[in-house]
């Protein structure tokens, strides 16, 4: 079994990456972390990757999801897929998805994390790419829709004191 988190640094992609891990040290599972850079600086911009005017260096952006996906999961086992936008018919976001799909059926992933705030939707905006992926039935899919709220382990009600 393998759990399988598409990231790309958001907040949401950070909050599935964190249940992932949590998932998978629970259940003594893989996680694969796998983060598609498509060579289109746009889309970079779009995701916070590069500022607008700065230069696209896949590489550079590359180093620093890795070390980012590293830092939330020790762990987990993180793939950088590059991809190409020269298809005429597609969209940088297209073929991240495609990408994505096929990642997650050629290693089998039993269940993919998807930080998204339109996963599962009816309507999803043309930007996310959650949605897409969750579509598929190949794999069970854990959707994360909020990001991680810290809370104080004082506020925790202890559960055996509420049984009588």
């Amino acid at each position: 079994m393998t759990l399988f988190v598409p990231f790309d640094g958001s907040e949401l992609a950070t909050t599935a990456l964190e249940k992932a891990a949590t998932f998978g040290e629970l259940l003594d599972e893989d996680v694969l972390v796998v983060t598609v850079i498509p060579d289109d600086p746009q889309y970079a911009v779009e995701r916070g990757w590069i500022t607008d005017g700065e230069p696209f260096n896949s590489d550079e952006i590359a180093a620093g999801l890795q070390t980012q996906a590293g830092e939330i999961a020790p762990n987990a086992t993180v793939r950088i897929e590059r991809v190409s936008s020269d298809e005429p018919t597609a969209t940088a976001r297209t073929t991240v998805v495609r990408e994505i799909r096929q990642v997650a059926t050629d290693v089998e992933a039993s269940i993919v994390f998807i930080g998204s705030k339109n996963a599962g939707s009816v309507i999803a905006p043309p930007s996310s790419v959650g949605g897409t992926v969750a579509g598929d039935h190949r794999y069970d899919v854990y959707v994360v829709r909020h990001p991680a709220i810290d809370v104080d382990p004082e506020e925790i009600a202890d559960i055996d004191s509420m049984i009588d």
